[in-house]
């Protein structure tokens, strides 16, 4: 069983991003369901979480319903608007109807390809939490940060842009998402150390916006190339409440083994 003593739930995060269209989309939750109900996985010590493009939310959620399946869901971006003519986008309002308990926001893909701001990022946190999702909020740090040193200074600095707005209260249930954009996709993942720096920096940083409750319930994720070979490793630091998992989270055995990372030997 999970040993975390922080008194925080960890969270386990798929985001499928462009990948698997409605049926595939199907196929994989069962098989995930099933993986996981073999194993005996128990969603109150691990929660699992699952984010599909927008095409495949109604089909997962009518799965997840109709089977009663424990996995929660969530989709990949929210646009900042209720409604109106707003050609493409997809509002919060939408989402909730559907039923998902997460919005991811800001994350560096969003940030790097659609020039999404901090100041655009808590906009979208705040419409979240409006219509009673839980956002998980990307910061992160590209190469140039990490080799001048001052990656710590400026992920600080985007959760304070990015949470901007938002009470006490409302920072202590969301999610952060620490994902050094240097390490998504590249195959090349921050030491656990280097993670739990930019974790427990982050945490401080609450702490000292929002204060101490707010610090010690906010979960904070890594992200950045997870896999079964690195994630307990990764959980075994104190700051570090779970894993934002990208292209892992596409094959079911290595997101179940991800889930169930206390089952799993820390290298």
């Amino acid at each position: 069983m999970a040993d975390k003593t922080s008194g925080r739930t960890p969270l386990m995060a798929g985001n499928w991003k462009m990948n698997l269209n409605h049926q595939e989309a199907v196929v994989l939750v069962q098989k995930l369901a099933w993986t996981l109900a073999d194993k005996r996985h128990d969603y109150s010590a691990v929660e699992v979480a699952i984010f599909p493009p927008y095409t495949d939310i109604r089909s997962v959620q009518t799965l997840i319903d109709a089977d009663r399946i424990p996995i929660k869901y969530g989709a990949q971006n929210v646009s900042t608007r209720e409604n109106g003519a707003y050609t493409g986008e997809v509002s919060a309002s939408m989402l909730a109807k559907l039923g998902c308990s997460y919005v991811i926001v800001g994350h560096s893909e969003r940030r790097e390809h659609y020039g999404e701001t901090d100041e655009w990022v808590a906009l979208k946190a705040k419409i979240a939490l409006k219509h009673g999702m839980t956002p998980i909020v990307c910061v992160g740090e590209g190469l140039a940060q990490r080799r001048e040193g001052n990656h710590l200074g400026f992920c600080t600095d985007q959760v304070d842009r990015s949470l901007g707005g938002l009470t006490a209260t409302e920072v202590a249930g969301i999610v952060i998402a620490y994902e050094p954009v240097w390490a998504i996709g590249t195959g090349e993942t921050a030491t656990p150390q280097d993670a739990e720096e930019v974790c427990a920096g982050i945490r401080q940083q609450i702490e000292t916006s929002y204060g101490g409750p707010a610090a010690d319930s906010v979960r904070i994720l890594y992200g950045g190339s997870v896999k079964p070979n690195n994630v307990a490793a990764l959980m075994t630091e104190p700051d570090i409440d779970g894993a934002l998992v990208g292209g892992a989270s596409l094959h079911v055995d290595d997101f179940a083994a991800i889930c169930r990372y206390y089952d799993l030997p820390v290298l």
